[in-house]
């Protein structure tokens, strides 16, 4: 008897020596490696045949279920061994696994029979050659050969010769002869081929969604999957779905079975509504009660589809839901929608549906004498906490606003308020609240950037996966780029292409001496507008008690009623600025309004020098309609419990008429520069009417003469109605309409009943199906006047032509806009946005701001003793600003792209585990699916020539920050000269772009692949693509290092011995993509 010790003397070694030509070889062992057979290859090819029995269950019929992980994962990982073990990671690495397992195959065929262990009896592993046994062995495999090193701590081998192998001999031959072995020979030869097959894209894309993924597989079930068993793919909602949409619709149940809520935020018009309407129906078919709460604008497109309507094409399903408003909220009696509210259980439903669900992004707040709950409070108090339990779907475009607290007040319907109640739910280190006060801190660190740097790509990587890991959970985002990009879009149709936007700056009037927005402006500067600002002339002695009248019904703990009152005049002074910038006309109108209030307080002032004796009751701001429903605090500055009475006994009256009368003469040389511009001298007008008959004479699409006009303000709305609509009907026959939402509707159409939804049908027919709900109306309305009432989830995409009169200050308010008109399956080849300026430079315009906003702080430094102007925060603002309205000009950019930075859009993985689920219900096979596999592709738009590389960390010591999403999982594209394309921060891209790639490719591509298999001598010579591997490989470990540099620099603590890669085997490889251009 002899010991190999596979140090000094190595298992391989020894049986090269002793195998020979018509050697009979026969092993008994856990696994068979190809690595090992090419180990000893030369020596193989001659021996007369080889007899392998797996002493464990291997390629046998399946008789344990799969949900028995204990005995299933050993058993799939000893038949996955055949193309390399865990210890052969540096084999495989150098990417000959299809030429070895080529020539193992043909070996096997003429020389070898495998059989296996069908038992649950234990096995020991031994090696017969002809007079020779070796024992115990645990597996044909390098390791077991001595060349590489596995993990045990000794290998001891013992030899024995005739007389005393005859023993294990007759063993073999025993077991062999059993009945307790099946053969699986034709399994193994066909496992084998499959490492050197030629693959289709689309499999590997499966392959890698399969191995990152496959835990997501094993922890769903029937609860947290839609059951298909409802029925709810064979209604009509679902059949209308296209296949992006059906991804979310599946996504948004497992999200709300999982974690009770789920954001929909896809982009503007994308189908948000049906989808939503799809996962209604599935829960309509559970027997559950649903609620929609939308804005009343929206309320027809719901009480629609589920009504017995004609233009319901989706009648048929007969969904059920419950619509109520946003305002019906804070109603307690009246009816809505027929819904006798006194008697309502709020508390009743299992799911409801926010759509627009941005209107709650300030969450919960008590107000007034009363303690009254907002529209938020009562939605969580009375629908969500109280009763059922209810689950929540919120839909919008815009689910973030300025701050990442706008996402977390939404999220938190979901989970009552209570984080207790998700944090076990989310695979997170952290709990919810420490993500987002973390994601804040990430963002308020970046709005300090200068506005080159302020990319949305610095602002995700600059966030942990905790975050990433959180929307993934609860949100499902998609742009419209990336749906026309990753989906195929054949059943969809495409988007109408985008013209470059028509900038215009006209002037403000062709008369003679004509006055200039700077001008305007100057004089802009100089109001104080104290009308607004009451409580900063009230006597020090006297502030006490008005401090304790009104303080306690502020609505927000951050604000008393001066910091309210000094909000208020920063709002007047912005909405003047606004309006100058709309129209002429509704600028003058403010003013008349702003001097009439004025006059009226110096009246009762001048009362009160005379009798000493006067309450000043002032007019509640809140109730005014003129401001902008988009500034920022609005809502909180206007929402007041009563009307502020002061005894002008305990002002400063001097000082307050004083201000109140310079204002008004400010005002009057305001009303003088702009009285004399009537509408045929409103140059800016007469340029909108030029551009509205330039379109009618020539459409950018056959017969479309259809103009969408939106403007700000209801004042200027009337404005262009009376000066458009008279001479488009009597010069081209053309009827126009006027919707504002404050006030009924007009049309030149005489008899038409002018409410939202009948103006809006007139216009957009053939998206508002009028054939079908007005069958004998003829009414056709071409140019339509509206303010921001429908600049949200309207489809009016019969449209082609949209012009912004005036600019809003929030660029993605006009992104929204436009999402009227660029909406998937428009009929329209083009589409046209045309904004009009003020007419002087961006800068000036940003400046403009600036100095408003500097002009109404430097008015109240005597009170706030703040003597910083404008933060360094909001000088970032406005330069960021400038850079979007910048691209406003050149382009028509996406929502997610034009957002203040906070961008939820594409981060998600929902889509990717989607195609599995659903690939895997047919090609369950996937799962044997050797390491190391690959296909080639050919290159598309910005996926250039290179290989992307999908590795696994055996380690765990390289996911930097948290940073990398797909841990242990690395992905890597770089192209041929081993430069970094995507790196492995980026996983979300690198599988978008792997989707494309595979997208159409369900088949193996011959004029891509055979010129790669000559270059490589099929697959014979690879150390490019192995070197490739290897910068692949090290630009991960130098991201590493780059960060723990930078933390050791910093301060922090870092152990450089214990984080060191020991060597690129670290990584596994899982499986690589080539991408290649095709040869002509």
């Amino acid at each position: 008897m002899e010991v190999i010790n596979n140090i000094s003397k190595k298992l391989g070694d020894d049986l090269k020596k002793e195998i020979s030509p018509d050697s009979k070889l026969s092993i008994a062992a856990a696994c068979f490696s190809i690595y090992a057979f090419e180990e000893l290859q030369k020596e193989l090819e001659g021996i007369d045949e080889l007899r392998f029995i797996f002493t464990s269950p291997s390629f046998t019929t399946e008789k344990t279920s799969k949900e028995k992980k204990e005995f299933y994962i050993p058993r799939l990982n000893r038949e996955r061994s055949l193309t390399g073990t865990e210890f052969e990671i540096r084999l495989r690495n150098e990417l000959s696994q299809k030429a070895i397992a080529r020539e193992c195959a043909d070996w096997i065929k003429k020389k070898v029979r495998f059989k296996s262990n069908t038992t649950d009896e234990a096995m020991m592993g031994f090696m017969n050659i002809d007079d020779i046994s070796y024992m115990p062995i645990t597996g044909f495999t390098t390791a077991e050969l001595g060349s590489e090193k596995g993990n045990n701590a000794y290998s001891m081998i013992n030899k024995f010769e005739s007389p005393f192998s005859s023993e294990y001999i007759k063993l073999f031959n025993s077991l062999w002869n059993s009945d307790k072995l099946e053969d699986v020979t034709d399994k193994v030869i066909e496992n084998i081929s499959a490492a050197y097959n030629e693959n289709s894209p689309a499999f590997i894309y499966f392959v890698t969604l399969y191995n990152i993924f496959h835990e997501f597989l094993e922890d769903i079930s029937e609860d947290t999957l839609p059951n298909e068993a409802t029925g709810f793919k064979n209604s009509k909602i679902w059949n209308m779905l296209y296949n992006f949409q059906k991804d979310a619709a599946l996504g948004i149940i497992n999200k709300l079975e999982k974690y009770n809520g789920c954001i929909l935020a896809d982009s503007v018009g994308l189908g948000k509504t049906f989808t939503a309407l799809a996962v209604i129906k599935y829960y309509e078919n559970r027997n559950k009660n649903v609620l929609v709460l939308c804005p009343k604008k929206l309320g027809n497109n719901w009480v629609t589809f589920k009504g017995n309507y004609l233009n319901n094409t989706i009648a048929e399903d007969r969904l059920r839901y419950d619509v109520l408003f946003h305002t019906d909220l804070t109603r307690t009696h009246g009816f809505s929608n027929g819904i006798d509210l006194s008697r309502l259980n709020w508390s009743n439903y299992d799911l409801v549906v926010i759509d627009e669900s941005h209107n709650f992004r300030n969450g919960g707040q008590i107000y007034g004498d009363e303690k009254k709950e907002n529209r938020y409070a009562r939605l969580m108090n009375q629908v969500i906490r109280k009763g059922v339990k209810t689950k929540v779907l919120m839909l919008s475009a815009t689910p973030v606003n300025t701050k990442f607290l706008d996402l977390k007040c939404q999220l938190e319907l979901a989970y009552e308020g209570n984080a207790a109640n998700i944090d076990p739910l989310l695979n997170t280190s952290r709990s919810i609240n420490d993500i987002f006060i973390a994601a804040q801190k990430a963002f308020n660190k970046w709005s300090k950037l200068p506005a080159e740097e302020r990319t949305i790509d610095s602002l995700q990587k600059s966030l942990d996966f905790d975050f990433f890991e959180l929307l993934d959970s609860v949100t499902i985002a998609r742009s419209r780029k990336h749906i026309q990009t990753y989906y195929n879009t054949k059943d969809i149709g495409n988007f109408p292409r985008r013209l470059t936007p028509l900038s215009l700056r006209p002037p403000l009037t062709n008369l003679n001496k004509a006055i200039t927005y700077n001008e305007i402006f100057d004089i802009l500067m100089m109001l104080n507008l104290s009308v607004y600002k009451p409580s900063f002339f009230i006597l020090p002695s006297k502030r006490e008690k008005y401090d304790k009248l009104y303080d306690s019904n502020k609505p927000n703990a951050n604000l008393n009623q001066i910091g309210r009152e000094q909000g208020i005049s920063y709002l007047m002074a912005m909405n003047l600025m606004k309006r100058m910038e709309s129209s002429i006309y509704s600028f003058r109108l403010t003013l008349e309004r702003i001097q009439s209030y004025i006059s009226s307080i110096v009246d009762v002032i001048k009362k009160f020098e005379k009798h000493k004796d006067e309450m000043l009751s002032l007019t509640d701001i809140s109730n005014m309609t003129e401001l902008d429903s988009e500034d920022e605090n609005a809502e909180d500055l206007l929402k007041v419990g009563r009307k502020m009475q002061i005894n002008l006994a305990d002002m400063d009256t001097i000082s307050w008429k004083r201000d109140l009368e310079r204002d008004l003469d400010n005002l009057a040389i305001l009303d003088s520069m702009v009285r004399d511009i009537t509408p045929e001298y409103d140059t800016k007008l007469q340029t909108l009417i030029n551009i509205v008959e330039t379109k009618i004479n020539n459409p950018i699409n056959p017969g479309n003469r259809k103009i969408l006009i939106f403007t700000a303000f209801v004042d200027t709305a009337e404005y262009l109605y009376n000066n458009i609509a008279p001479k488009m009907k009597a010069k081209y026959g053309i009827d126009t309409a006027l919707i504002s939402g404050s006030v009924d509707g007009k049309s030149t159409i005489k008899g038409l009943k002018c409410d939202l939804n009948t103006v809006l049908t007139c216009f957009s027919p053939i998206s508002k199906d009028k054939e079908m709900l007005m069958p004998q109306n003829t009414a056709n309305i071409d140019i339509l006047i509206a303010t921001d009432c429908i600049s949200e989830g309207q489809n009016l995409q019969d449209c082609d032509y949209l012009i912004n009169y005036d600019i809003h200050w929030n660029p993605v308010r006009i992104i929204q806009r436009f999402g009227r008109i660029d909406r998937i399956g428009s009929l329209n080849q083009v589409i046209q946005l045309v904004n009009f300026w003020p007419d002087i430079t961006l800068d000036e315009y940003i400046n403009l701001k600036s100095r408003v906003e500097t002009r109404m702080k430097i008015v109240d430094l005597t009170s706030t003793g703040d003597d910083d102007i404008l933060s360094p925060a909001e000088k970032a603002d406005l330069d960021y600003r400038k850079e979007q309205l910048k691209r406003l000009q050149e382009e028509v950019v996406d929502i997610e792209e034009m957002s203040t930075g906070i961008s939820i859009m594409d981060l998600g993985l929902n889509d990717f585990r989607m195609d599995l689920v659903e690939y895997i219900k047919t090609h369950p096979e996937i799962e044997r699916a050797p390491f190391g596999l690959n296909a080639v592709t050919r290159c598309k738009e910005n996926t250039p020539p290179g290989v992307i590389f999908v590795l696994k960390n055996r380690t765990n010591n390289v996911n930097i920050d948290n940073q990398n999403r797909l841990h242990p999982f690395y992905m890597v594209y770089v192209d041929m000269d081993g430069n970094v394309i995507t790196d492995h921060l980026s996983p979300k891209k690198l599988l978008d772009k792997m989707r494309y790639l595979a997208r159409n490719e369900e088949e193996p591509i011959p004029s891509i692949y055979k010129p790669f298999n000559k270059e490589t001598r099929d697959g014979r010579n690879m150390k490019i693509y192995s070197a490739l591997l290897g910068k692949a490989i090290d630009s991960i470990i130098e991201k590493k290092s780059e960060s723990d540099a930078k933390t050791f620099l910093s301060g922090g603590q870092i152990s450089f011995i214990n984080t060191m890669m020991k060597d690129l085997d670290d990584f596994e490889l899982i499986c690589f993509l080539v991408v290649r251009k095709e040869e002509c």
